[in-house]
């Protein structure tokens, strides 16, 4: 669905042998703007795109991509939306593509889009469909025109700013939670959250509906299975991530992955290794959308 970071294209982006850049956004956008990629792919290659926990905003240059997985209807878009979701997709451009790849944290999402993220979850969407969404469209054109990579962030980090300081005002309880969750790999219970926050278990319930898209529980399924994926690739067993992870035993660890990636454990993990083409020198493998995550598998 997305691209793979290349050759940087200014401090703070990671050199990598593809066609494009991926780079950080400005300080005064991050933690909420979590990462910028450009992509320029001359042999499209289809994905599978695991759940994380940040919605995605893909900017194309006029060609489309076709989003499919289960529990969804197929989608064909020049530009989208994915928010949060539990379930695996599989992205693929339509030919040669080129565009730009903005991660961000759901609760950002919330404000920069302006929308309650459940109308965004499980699903691609049109970004011109939203209220005010022409602009998106407009900020593609715009991108689409400048010469370079270098450029083209520095208008994003310019047009983010003014659209995060204009939208709804997100809730920092509701980040902090978020946060938690992140911290204590997704096994903090609703009441615990509740608790530290200060609100009713229901309160809690509405408010990451609202600014996350998904319920608490489901939130903390993604971090929980992405601390699970990062374990498995690094090469711990199978058994060592159940016990890790808070899994009762293998069995609901390997259920749990294959309900939101599509695959057992085994298969993935062999999958990734067969198609490794190495790391972008950061520390990042290549296929990957976000730093420190496992977010997809060439196919």
């Amino acid at each position: 669905m997305g691209s793979g970071a290349a050759a940087g294209a200014r401090s703070g982006a990671a050199a990598a042998p593809r066609s494009g850049a991926a780079a950080l956004p400005h300080p005064r956008l991050r933690p909420g703007v979590l990462r910028y990629h450009g992509y320029r792919l001359t042999v499209p290659r289809p994905r599978l795109e695991v759940p994380v926990g940040a919605v995605t905003l893909v900017l194309g240059f006029g060609t489309p991509v076709r989003v499919s997985g289960p529990g969804q209807e197929t989608t064909t878009l020049v530009s989208l939306i994915g928010g949060l979701t539990t379930l695996p997709a599989v992205g693929e451009h339509l030919g040669a593509a080129a565009g730009m790849e903005i991660l961000v944290t759901p609760w950002a999402a919330f404000r920069l889009l302006g929308v309650e993220q459940h109308a965004l979850a499980r699903r691609c969407t049109d970004p011109g469909s939203l209220p005010g969404g022409e602009r998106w469209l407009r900020l593609a054109e715009a991108l689409e025109e400048l010469p370079g990579w270098r450029a083209r962030f520095a208008l994003l980090d310019r047009a983010l700013s003014a659209w995060l300081d204009a939208g709804p005002a997100w809730s920092p309880r509701v980040e902090y939670a978020w946060r938690l969750l992140e911290r204590s790999g997704g096994r903090v219970p609703v009441r615990r959250l509740a608790e530290e926050v200060g609100w009713s278990e229901r309160q809690v319930q509405s408010r990451f509906r609202e600014q996350i898209g998904l319920a608490p529980k489901a939130a903390a399924r993604i971090v929980r299975l992405q601390r699970a994926v990062r374990l498995l690739t690094s090469g711990l067993s199978q058994a060592e991530t159940a016990a890790l992870c808070g899994f009762y035993d293998q069995a609901h660890l390997s259920g749990e992955f294959r309900a939101m990636t599509g695959r057992t454990p085994g298969a993935f993990t062999a999958a990734r290794a067969a198609g490794d083409t190495g790391d972008t020198g950061g520390g990042e493998h290549v296929g990957d959308r976000l730093g420190g995550a496992v977010t997809s598998l060439l196919l």
